[in-house]
């Protein structure tokens, strides 16, 4: 897996967290072989279920990952395959913090945000 200058110096790629944390992307990586999909088809595929007022924006620079990002698009998951995602990844169990110390503060780092009515 190589890094990115960017990810040298995140705390999430720090050697400290790195191997705890690739043990999360490993559980990810196995549900997408059983889905018969990318990792990130997987991921995007999950927030699109989350429902309506959820709009993923993938980032990319190469045409190859936007083919493959639109992909998600096609996969159908059912709640038992959401439960499933959800759970192989729980939000406390990543390791480190999820932005550089300095942009910390200005993360919005939660969103327990009630349903509309």
């Amino acid at each position: 897996m190589g890094l990115f200058l960017e990810q040298v110096n995140h705390p999430r790629f720090g050697r400290e967290n790195l191997d705890k944390n690739k043990i999360l992307y490993t559980r990810l990586s196995d549900l997408a072989k059983k889905h018969g999909c990318s990792v990130p088809q997987l991921a995007l595929a999950w927030l699109l279920h989350q429902g309506d007022d959820i709009i993923p924006i993938p980032g990319t620079t190469k045409v190859k990952n936007m083919v493959d990002n639109n992909g998600s698009l096609a996969l159908k998951l059912r709640q038992e395959d959401l439960k499933e995602i959800s759970d192989a990844v729980p939000l406390d169990e990543a390791s480190g913090q999820r932005t550089l110390g300095v942009i910390a503060q200005y993360v919005w780092k939660l969103a327990n945000t009630p349903l509309l009515k």
